[in-house]
């Protein structure tokens, strides 16, 4: 019984522990994309130095640094959303899950209707600390968040555009 229990902690530190090599964007959209590690390097490149990560109480967590990825607009410029009109589009959300299933939400005004969206970025690589490069594992964050961490999506798996009801 005692192994179980260890094997189980175990899978479940593993389970959590995933790496993301992809994401697909899904949704109410005309067709669903699925984006690649090696599908990022098409895009233009955005590269910041480094960037503290602050938790919800604004306290310092970490910081990562040799940051690589892609604005998300450029992303989304190759998705069609299912939109009866371009008013209907301020109804519209994105729902970013990791393969944790942590979930974070940004509304399509906050992406393509304020400067927030001019700096979402699909992190491709970057360094944390410890050293410890974290390549091969899709993120998503803004730098212009205050408390940076609660946005900072690691280990992207999908994007679902929804509509309010």
């Amino acid at each position: 019984m005692k192994f179980l229990i260890i094997g189980l902690l175990f899978l479940s530190f593993a389970v959590n522990a995933q790496e993301s090599k992809q994401f697909t964007i899904e949704g109410k959209i005309k067709a669903p994309l699925t984006v690649t590690l090696d599908n990022l390097s098409t895009y233009k490149s955005v590269n910041l130095d480094s960037m503290t990560i602050f938790n919800h109480l604004m306290q310092r967590k970490s910081s990562i640094k040799n940051i690589k990825g892609v604005l998300l607009k450029d992303i989304l410029a190759k998705v069609e959303i299912d939109a009866a009109s371009p008013k209907t589009l301020s109804e519209y959300y994105l729902v970013f899950t990791a393969t944790d299933n942590y979930k974070v939400v940004y509304s399509w005004n906050e992406i393509f209707n304020s400067p927030i969206g001019n700096q979402l970025m699909v992190l491709s690589s970057y360094d944390t600390e410890p050293t410890k490069a974290e390549k091969g594992n899709i993120a998503v964050i803004t730098p212009s968040d205050f408390a940076t961490g609660r946005r900072f999506v690691k280990g992207l798996s999908k994007i679902s555009i929804l509509q309010v009801n």
